[in-house]
Parts: structure tokens; sequence; C-alpha cells
């Protein structure tokens, strides 16, 4: 299963790496922004399966919809209220 992590807090991302590969789920890459994760899904296969936090460091994760039409599943990974 191909999986990425869109969070922009870098010890969150970090966090729900390891705790992903304690269920033997690899994360293939890590992404800190909107402009970061456009950029990425215009030049890369899309992924099974996403993480996604909603508030980034560069405005809200649903932008980068408006965008790249995002082929994979997502699970939001918020704090976001």
């Amino acid at each position: 299963m191909n999986v990425i992590i869109i969070e922009d807090e870098k010890p969150a991302a970090r966090r729900l790496n390891r705790l992903l590969n304690e269920f033997s789920v690899e994360v293939s890459t890590m992404l800190h922004s909107v402009e970061e994760a456009i950029e990425w899904f215009q030049n890369n296969a899309h992924p099974d399966l996403i993480f996604l936090d909603i508030q980034l460091s560069d405005g809200l994760s649903f932008e980068i919809f408006d965008v790249v039409e995002v082929k994979s599943a997502i699970i939001f990974t918020t704090a976001y209220d």
C-alpha cells in the first residue's frame, strides 16, 4: 500500500509515521504544505491512502482539491475544530 502524510507540524508527522510503522504500514512521502502537496500530486502517481491535516502552514488542505483531482482514500488527522 502506498501511503503519504500531509502534515505541517513535523513532530506530529514523525509520530504518525512511527505509529503506522508499528502496524507495518510504510509511509512513502511526508509533505508539509498545500503548495508542496499540489506540486507533488502533479508530478507523482497518487497514493492509495493519504493522512491529511486540515490546517496547514500555508492554508487549508481543501485548497489542494481546487487544483488537483485527488484519486486516493483520505483520513483526516487534525486538531482543527
